[in-house]
């Protein structure tokens, strides 16, 4: 199966050997990069002495800049939003990773289960709000520092056409909203797949899935639970 992933160059970089591991083709089209800041990053842990939490892989990534910087806090408790996250973090040398399934909302489950207050929350731009929503109603203290953000890609005509113009993709990967929504936002691409398309749009979730026009709802699958691994198993 040819298979369109839209998710940023590094990760999708890794969910394209996977797709190939499962015997599909997978196509590469990238709609947003990372603007990393690590100086951000840095001086919340400076100025912070509690536990860490991650919603987005991208966190770890920055964590990953700072080099010997890093090395005094990880001892620190970190929660992250899925298992891939937290495994990256544990790779960086973190010792006390704990994962929640699911969105932000279970995150501030399970920091709330393991008593925690004072919370540094290392997040992005743009995001959604549902893990400070969480934290506010169970009563949690929490800092934020924004340390990266995510840009829009804008892929040009060439581009969309040479993976549109011969066999087209028969299912597209949409990790978040905000990439579904540039998707959409894109003429050709919105031309490119008309009412009647018989590609499979993916979602990683609900939220996902509300950014796809009305007429293509019908072409609409989401994963039973917020990982790759299963919107992966859609396929």
């Amino acid at each position: 199966m040819r298979v369109l992933v839209t998710r940023p160059a590094y990760s999708a970089t890794r969910t394209a050997q996977r797709l190939r591991d499962m015997g599909h083709e997978p196509l590469l089209l990238p709609l947003r990069q990372p603007l990393h800041d690590s100086a951000a990053a840095l001086v919340a842990l400076a100025t912070t002495s509690g536990a860490i939490a991650v919603t987005s892989a991208e966190a770890v990534r920055v964590l990953s800049a700072l080099g010997e910087q890093l090395r005094p806090h990880l001892a620190r408790p970190l929660f992250a939003v899925g298992e891939t996250t937290a495994e990256e973090a544990r790779s960086l040398g973190f010792r006390s990773v704990a994962s929640s399934q699911g969105n932000g909302r279970d995150l501030a489950d399970l920091v709330a289960a393991r008593g925690t207050d004072g919370l540094l929350y290392l997040a992005g731009m743009p995001r959604a709000e549902t893990f400070e929503a969480g934290l506010r109603e169970r009563s949690i203290r929490f800092s934020v520092a924004e340390c990266y953000r995510m840009q829009p890609v804008v892929p040009g005509p060439a581009e969309i056409e040479a993976i549109f113009s011969r066999s087209r993709p028969e299912a597209i990967l949409f990790y978040s909203r905000q990439t579904a929504e540039d998707f959409f936002r894109v003429p050709e691409l919105r031309s490119a797949l008309p009412e009647h398309s018989a590609a499979r749009l993916l979602c990683l979730s609900e939220a996902v899935a509300q950014a796809i026009p009305t007429a293509l709802k019908k072409s609409v699958e989401i994963s039973p639970m917020a990982d790759e691994k299963s919107l992966l198993s859609l396929l």
